[in-house]
């Protein structure tokens, strides 16, 4: 994974007020955790993070103020529910050769057995261990020919080396589910007929046995 070199000024104002005044000025504020050190303050250009942060836990190298690059992996983002522009990120300083557990995008190829049978993802992220400047930025499994009632778990999604999974290997990822099929029209009416029938039988039975018998 190519690293993705940002500028990032130290900061030591806090407070909702001062988080306000920075994304005033197109800026985002954040904090960089890791190694036992205290954490950093830090401020970042919103737009640059944006662009940045599409690719799922690219790795970013954060040169604060000229005083050298911090290399580091986003943690946390919050965005605006609204308008979905960036209030906060948090990161996590990390080392070459170090390993991290991370969250890797799954992608499906291929088709469905015939059938239009529908496709259900049970996790759309797996929890995986890699290399921190070698994390996957997303797995592939292939879910061609796979008919209802199929179950692709974690353990039958292939891996990069060198990362392994953070989670169980019978973990349910995608499941394949029977399209559920609608009554056919003319069953339909048959059906409805069959009932008014079946209504209109006692009504009949209790008009003849009302009705006066025929003398003989």
């Amino acid at each position: 994974m190519a690293e993705v070199k940002l500028a990032a000024e130290t900061r030591t104002d806090f407070g909702k007020g001062a988080a306000r005044r920075i994304r005033r000025d197109d800026k985002v504020p954040g904090v960089i955790y890791g190694h036992g050190a205290d954490p950093k303050h830090v401020t970042l250009d919103g737009h640059a993070l944006m662009m940045a942060l599409k690719t799922p836990n690219v790795l970013l190298r954060l040169d604060l103020g000229g005083k050298g690059g911090e290399l580091v992996i986003p943690k946390e983002v919050q965005r605006d529910p609204l308008k979905g522009f960036l209030i906060h990120a948090d990161f996590l300083a990390v080392k070459k050769g170090e390993k991290v557990t991370v969250e890797v995008p799954v992608h499906t190829e291929g088709e469905l057995a015939p059938g239009g049978n529908l496709l259900e993802h049970m996790l759309n992220a797996l929890p995986v261990e890699a290399e921190a400047t070698h994390i996957p930025e997303g797995l592939t499994v292939s879910i061609e020919g796979l008919e209802a009632g199929h179950t692709v778990r974690a353990g039958d999604v292939p891996l990069p080396r060198g990362t392994t999974l953070a989670v169980d290997e019978s973990t349910a990822v995608l499941q394949v589910v029977a399209a559920q099929t609608e009554a056919a029209p003319e069953e339909e009416a048959e059906g409805r007929e069959g009932g008014e029938a079946a209504e209109g039988a006692p009504a009949e039975a209790a008009a003849e046995a009302a009705a006066p018998a025929e003398e003989s």
